[in-house]
């Protein structure tokens, strides 16, 4: 690969050694969804793994806790209310017991779960949201207000939730005029960006419904891209050239029109899921079914996209999740833990740089994303933003006490996405008792 050769450069981050655990500490003999769909299939937080499975007659993901490693038995609980395969999941970034799914019955479902982990199954959401035509392939939080959900289906349509209420208040419609590969929150969440079969990435203002900049054949070759805010704004895709080399590049919003950077790397044809740290500026790139992980550091000097190094395994990945900082071991240089999916198993995979000293390395973590959001749902909405609110790691990540999330549901069951991006829609009849079933408090 010769632009990697040509990249080699003085970085902290150099020599990163990717190392997977030990067979005792994976999770054996899990059934991972084979549903074909772009998405990474496994999220995680600092108390759980969620990984979406095969499920007969409907939808289903396992959610284990991080200690429960080892063979994994069939009679396991699962989160299991959906009617169709799950397409995607995320954790809440400010709750580690809520998550939310998305799939193919036209659903959002979002879940509590208990303190330690599923014992029973868990068949009842705390809250249905519904508003999308076709099957839901993205759900994604918003990185600094409580309770912002975001979800994009294959209707071509993105919706902004307000979960606490169970509302449905943006509608992004006659946006996307075809399937939409991945969506993006700014580092504050004032911005999303967005890739598009129509090969254009987009940069959105939801609260006003304004595309501000967009990128017309950003990657000209047909398979799928992926965009992603980078923290200085910037933004990074994945996608394939026209002779179907797989492709990364470097944009600058306010000037689309040609890339601050752009790559050529294989030939191989899997969608190249990025994994982005802003407090290192490193970008990690799994390809589905590919058998390794490529990681580069993102700087302001010529060629902006520096290579640093490569994970090699013999079996591929079937996707991949990516632990937030906070829950990283700083005392073993840790920094980025990969949860890596096999067709029967998920092996954890840990990225450390090699230091002699036992001391905390505070150039390797900054303060980073907390759990605490920034805004509530209703300022967010009503126009206000906020940046993440950090911690510092030096003493480690201890988790506080979630309070179990509370849904006062104005309409939830009928909640149609609204026509317009300042009103919500009215419901046309009562949600079901089932669902009108409030939960404790989040915070």
């Amino acid at each position: 690969m010769s632009f990697m050769e040509k990249l080699v450069r003085q970085s902290k981050f150099r020599h990163v050694f990717g190392q997977a655990v030990k067979n005792d500490q994976c999770y054996d003999d899990i059934r991972v969804s084979r549903v074909t769909w772009d998405s990474a299939f496994c999220a995680v937080n600092p108390k759980f793994v969620a990984i979406i499975v095969e499920a007969s007659g409907g939808g289903a993901f396992l959610v284990l806790p991080l200690l429960k490693t080892g063979r994994i038995d069939k009679a396991y609980p699962t989160v299991c209310g959906h009617t169709g395969p799950v397409l995607d999941i995320d954790w809440c970034p400010h709750n580690d017991h809520v998550i939310a799914s998305g799939s193919e019955d036209c659903t959002v479902m979002v879940w509590q779960i208990p303190e330690n982990g599923l014992t029973e199954p868990l068949s009842e959401p705390v809250v249905v949201l519904e508003g999308h035509s076709k099957r839901v392939g993205i759900v994604t939080w918003h990185p600094t207000a409580r309770n912002v959900l975001l979800s994009a289906g294959c209707d071509n349509l993105i919706i902004i939730w307000n979960v606490g209420t169970g509302e449905a208040l943006i509608n992004l419609e006659d946006m996307h005029p075809d399937v939409i590969f991945s969506v993006c929150w700014s580092r504050n969440g004032s911005l999303i960006c967005t890739a598009c079969k129509d090969k254009k990435v987009r940069v959105v203002d939801p609260r006003k419904g304004k595309i501000i900049a967009e990128k017309d054949k950003a990657h000209e070759g047909a398979r799928p891209m992926r965009a992603i805010f980078l923290a200085d704004g910037n933004i990074f895709t994945t996608g394939f050239s026209r002779m179907s080399e797989r492709q990364l590049a470097l944009w600058n919003p306010k000037n689309m029109e040609d890339p601050i950077s752009v790559h050529e790397m294989d030939t191989s044809n899997g969608v190249l899921l990025p994994f982005y740290d802003p407090d290192t500026n490193v970008v990690y790139l799994c390809g589905k079914g590919d058998s390794s992980i490529r990681y580069f550091e993102i700087t302001d000097e010529a060629p902006y996209v520096h290579y640093l190094n490569t994970f090699s395994s013999k079996e591929p990945q079937r996707g991949m999740g990516y632990m937030p900082k906070r829950g990283l071991d700083v005392n073993k240089c840790e920094i980025a833990r990969f949860y890596k999916l096999h067709e029967r198993k998920c092996e954890p995979i840990i990225m450390t740089v090699p230091r002699k000293s036992d001391l905390f390395q505070d150039d390797l973590y900054l303060d980073t994303a907390g759990p605490d959001p920034a805004l509530e749902a209703e300022e967010w909405f009503e126009g206000k933003n906020g940046e993440p609110i950090l911690i510092s790691l030096k003493h480690g990540y201890v988790p506080g006490k979630n309070r179990d999330l509370k849904v006062v549901k104005k309409n939830v069951l009928d909640n149609k996405a609204p026509k317009k991006v300042e009103k919500p829609a009215t419901p046309q009849k009562p949600a079901s008792p089932q669902l009108t079933k409030v939960r404790m408090m989040l915070h």
